[in-house]
């Protein structure tokens, strides 16, 4: 499933394994909730060694965020396919997701809320993942003229379910209001 991650394998590259680590603490506690001290010690890697790959917290968040996107994304487009290639497909796909046990929301909303007036760089990456998920979106709906607009539309729905199914006890009622407005959407 999308979340699982394998930072503790030593036979992993140092990079790779604090990338690993950074992304499973970051994206579960947060990223200020995580510091650089627990990740250098959970990835088993030397101050020296982190620093010669992350020079600052800043850039390992950076690539965090760009390694989630990557992750993401392939695995979002896989599981539109295994469930019909079209909207209808939306729905289940969310749901496999809502459904894993170390879902915590979205990264990249959780990480504008964290630092995004801080931190530029969050924000560009972020706007970036939320377009190409829009551009997801648009690829699965019928041609029309406003198929731009619409695609938006569900992607911002969608973003609103996300964080519905942070906070309630079931993701259900968020995927039952989603597929409402698709609905309706559909039937315009």
């Amino acid at each position: 499933m999308l979340e699982k991650t394998s930072p503790s394998s030593s036979s992993l590259p140092a990079r790779e394994r604090i990338l690993l680590t950074a992304h499973e603490l970051f994206y579960r506690d947060g990223i200020r909730a995580t510091g650089i001290d627990r990740v250098i010690a959970e990835s088993g890697v030397t101050k020296v060694t982190f620093y010669r790959h992350f020079p600052s917290k800043n850039d390992l968040i950076r690539e965090f965020l760009e390694y989630r996107h990557r992750r993401w994304m392939d695995w979002f487009v896989d599981a539109l396919q295994r469930h019909g290639q079209d909207m209808n497909g939306l729905i289940p796909t969310l749901r496999e997701w809502f459904g894993d046990e170390n879902f915590r929301g979205c990264a990249f909303i959780n990480s504008v809320g964290e630092l995004g007036g801080v931190l530029p760089s969050v924000v560009e990456i972020s706007r970036r993942h939320k377009q190409e998920v829009t551009d997801v979106i648009y690829r699965l709906l019928p041609p029309s003229r406003l198929r731009k607009e619409n695609a938006s539309a569900v992607a911002l729905a969608v973003d609103g379910a996300i964080v519905r199914a942070q906070f309630e006890q079931s993701p259900e009622s968020a995927l039952r209001a989603l597929d409402r407005i698709l609905k309706l959407l559909s039937a315009r």
